[in-house]
């Protein structure tokens, strides 16, 4: 499991490096956005990645890697829009920004230790084709969710399938860094 944490922590890394360079780049625009249309933002990468494992070829150029660490960085700024809402305008400082990206972060990762410890890390003898599909199917619940103006019966709201979706790709990016 230590093994685990510290994998997690590095993949973790370099996608808050590209959330931090980002947001030197664009501001904080994506504050803008409703949950819903980052589910549909993450629909598209995860969509994508599909296709690319299915078909064999990228002709955009950025590859299945690139996706499943944006798919991340979408994950994270879907937590915060759903705890803070979203905005009219980039309201929000770098800074913040980083410490709210931090505290999500933290928050999956200690909720990823204890499923880990229940399910016996599974997740290692799982295909990544098999956690791209796992995503896809966790946007279908939660645009569901999002129809029925977020109310379930007896199902997780839509926070927990964001952290199991930044889960999900971490553990893709684990994977495919292994196979390298």
């Amino acid at each position: 499991m230590k093994e685990t944490d510290s994998q997690y922590q590095a993949i973790i890394a370099q996608c808050r490096e590209i959330f931090s360079k980002k947001t030197k780049d664009y501001g904080t625009a994506w504050r803008i956005l409703r949950p819903s249309s980052l589910t549909d933002q993450i629909f598209i990468k995860a969509n994508r990645i599909r296709t690319i494992q299915e078909e064999g070829v990228n002709k955009v150029g950025e590859g299945v890697k690139e996706e499943f660490q944006a798919i991340v960085n979408y994950a994270v700024m879907a937590l915060i829009q759903i705890e803070i809402g979203f905005s009219d305008s980039a309201d929000m400082d770098p800074a913040e920004a980083a410490r709210h990206y931090d505290e999500k972060v933290k928050t999956t990762f200690e909720l990823m230790k204890k499923k880990n410890h229940d399910y016996g890390e599974a997740w290692r003898d799982m295909r990544v084709s098999s956690l791209c599909d796992l995503i896809l199917m966790k946007l279908l619940r939660i645009k569901q969710i999002e129809d029925n103006q977020g109310k379930t019966l007896v199902s997780e709201g839509i926070d927990a399938n964001f952290h199991d979706i930044l889960n999900y790709a971490v553990f893709a990016l684990i994977l495919m860094t292994e196979q390298e």
